[in-house]
């Protein structure tokens, strides 16, 4: 068994809990980042689904492309004589070398004080390259925790770094050393240990009032460092990793992201051992502002061996696609976005976290296929008897909200373009179910031709226009009232960074709590017109069936009661509409099957046998 001595101060204080968070140190509360305690409506939360999708697609992708660049020959080197293809190479250090690991504590990115006794935080001497029985529990891992006075610097959102250098054992890291440095006996490694993360600050005040809850520090930060302030946090633990990999890797056909883990030495070819800064399993909501208020930091340093596989996957997730031209606060994930899929696989069980999977995947194929028909639908629809013109129109000015109230609070760019083109679609649909042309004969003030817009004569000839106008006429009764009651209090009871934002969150919190609402005018055309063969039934059957996936998740996973109750309402509905498809096709008028639905007399059915 590996021997082990260590170098470095008395031991902490404080004390760190088993997810990463750490509670107090030299009787200092920590506190973390404080949010805005008043804020719009919130957009619905991502369901856990739904990154977990997301995460499947990513890893699909860095596996395509890795099987892609290992069926490919190695590239030629146009600096080798004809061109010649690399050979394999090797792991510099064998199978089951011994090593000693020094890490250093720096302020600096490039170390080179070796002598400074004060920046050795750990030395551990005999580790065994490989070895997966040793340890305190037996695993090849071994841990080393420790209290770290906070530099002036660093309280100022300075940078702290972690050098890691493995040596084989009798070598030193220092190049100083003669004799007892060599370059290909040596690996290292660096890392920020702070990460920076951006806090913004969006003021909001009750309109009527002018009064707010925020926080009066947090308004005198916002106004001396602005509406968006850098802050460097601290999370007490992290793993290096020293991946057991012996593969022949061939320079210039690492396939990525690999390829950036693995360097190679530009005299003998071959290759260092990867060393890896694990921190995969660090919430984001573990993470602490480090400020004037803290006097030290815990840090909890743990050493794993760490298998080709694992670190594969741990690669793919941490990587940034090279084909990514967007910048990176365009596709910046929240921190609870970033968690939610470390706290599934964390707390779920295996069996239910596998049945997820799956049916995430059939979620997503049943996306495609509703959005294909629906598509499809509309574009070779030629009759809008029996459909809900009016239904279609309210749709155009719900994406419309949407999309108005993501803007004005400063969704990131991938989620902007998404809703975008959703609008687009929505348009797309209006040149449907409507007569959209030029007028060039009336022409706004006599320059630019006039846009006309007409109802189909198929749908103001039928009954359908009449039953649709009385359906939005009964169901304003409702929404006016509902409307009216939501918009006091909102005005009376949250605060909004203006008016203009007062309306985009009072109506985009009204179509979240009571857009279901608009679907009901089709189940009262259909119920008026005793037919539902105008309905575009597979996209009506896909869309079904992934709200009964959102229903049947909605209460096995951890999810908000707000989500839960509208993955109920949404089922009525389409109860409903299953419903009147039963009940439709097993009644027929007295005078045939062969009238049209205009022609029918809603009282004179029978019942078929």
């Amino acid at each position: 068994m590996a021997s082990q001595e260590t170098e470095a101060s008395p031991q902490a204080n404080g004390e760190v809990s088993s997810n990463g968070a750490a509670a107090a140190v030299d009787g200092q509360a920590i506190q973390t980042a404080v949010g805005d305690p008043a804020q719009p409506p919130p957009a619905p939360p991502p369901n856990a689904w739904s990154v977990i999708k997301g995460v499947l697609f990513r890893i699909f992708v860095i596996w395509a492309i890795s099987s892609w660049f290992r069926r490919g020959s190695s590239t030629p080197d146009p600096s080798t004589p004809a061109g010649a293809p690399h050979l394999p190479s090797r792991n510099l250090f064998p199978k089951e070398s011994l090593m000693d690991l020094y890490v250093y504590i720096s302020q600096d990115e490039v170390f080179s004080d070796f002598n400074d006794t004060q920046s050795l935080f750990w030395f551990h001497r005999d580790l065994v390259y490989g070895d997966w029985n040793t340890g305190e529990d037996g695993d090849g891992c071994y841990e080393h925790s420790i209290d770290l006075n906070i530099p002036e610097k660093v309280q100022m959102n300075g940078s702290l770094y972690i050098h890691v250098y493995f040596t084989k054992t009798g070598f030193h890291p220092d190049p100083k050393r003669k004799g007892q440095y060599r370059r290909l006996a040596t690996v290292h490694a660096t890392r920020m240990l702070n990460k920076f993360k951006r806090r913004k600050f969006v003021k909001t005040k009750n309109l009527l009032t002018g009064e707010t809850e925020t926080d009066p520090e947090m308004i005198k930060r916002a106004e001396s460092h602005g509406p968006v302030e850098i802050i460097s946090h601290w999370h007490p633990n992290l793993t290096i990793n020293m991946v057991d990999d012996h593969t022949a890797w061939v320079k210039g056909s690492v396939p990525p992201p690999l390829d950036q883990h693995v360097k190679f030495d530009a005299v003998s070819g071959d290759y260092y051992p990867i060393v890896y800064f694990n921190d995969y399993w660090n919430l984001q909501k573990d993470y602490y502002p480090i400020n004037e208020s803290l006097q030290s930091l815990p840090l909890r340093l743990s050493y794993c061996p760490l298998s080709l596989w694992r670190w594969q996957l741990y690669a793919a997730q941490n990587a940034r696609s090279p084909w990514n031209f967007l910048p990176e606060d365009t596709y910046e994930q929240s921190d609870e976005d970033q968690d939610s899929v470390k706290v599934a696989l964390l707390e779920t069980n295996p069996y239910l976290l596998g049945v997820t999977i799956v049916v995430s995947i059939v979620h997503s194929v049943f996306e495609f296929l509703a959005f294909k028909n629906d598509i499809q639908f509309w574009n070779s629809r030629q009759s809008m008897e029996g459909l809900s013109v009016r239904s279609i129109i309210f749709g155009v000015f719900q994406s419309l909200v949407v999309l108005l109230y993501i803007l004005d609070n400063e969704t990131n760019f991938v989620v902007q373009v998404s809703v975008f083109i959703g609008l687009l679609i929505d348009f797309w649909k209006i040149t449907k179910v409507m007569d959209v042309k030029l007028d060039r004969e009336n022409k706004l003030f006599g320059i630019l031709p006039r846009l006309s817009i007409k109802d189909k004569s198929t749908y103001v000839q039928s009954s359908t226009k009449v039953f649709d106008d009385m359906a939005f006429k009964y169901l304003s009764w409702l929404l006016y009232p509902l409307f009216g009651c939501y918009a006091v209090y909102s005005v009376l009871y949250q605060e909004h960074k203006g008016w203009y934002s007062f309306v985009l969150g009072m109506l985009y919190g009204f179509l979240l709590t009571f857009g279901f609402i608009t679907m009901t005018p089709q189940l009262f055309i259909n119920y008026k017109m005793k037919s539902v063969a105008h309905l575009p039934w597979r996209m009506l059957t896909y869309k079904a069936l992934n709200t009964f996936i959102d229903d049947l998740f909605a209460f096995v996973i951890k999810m908000p009661m707000m989500y839960r109750i509208g993955c109920l309402r949404d089922d009525v509905v389409f109860f409903v509409y299953l419903y009147q498809h039963w009940i439709y096709n097993r009644w027929i008028p007295t005078g045939g099957t062969n009238l049209a639905p205009a022609e029918r007399n809603p009282l004179e059915w029978t019942l078929t046998r």
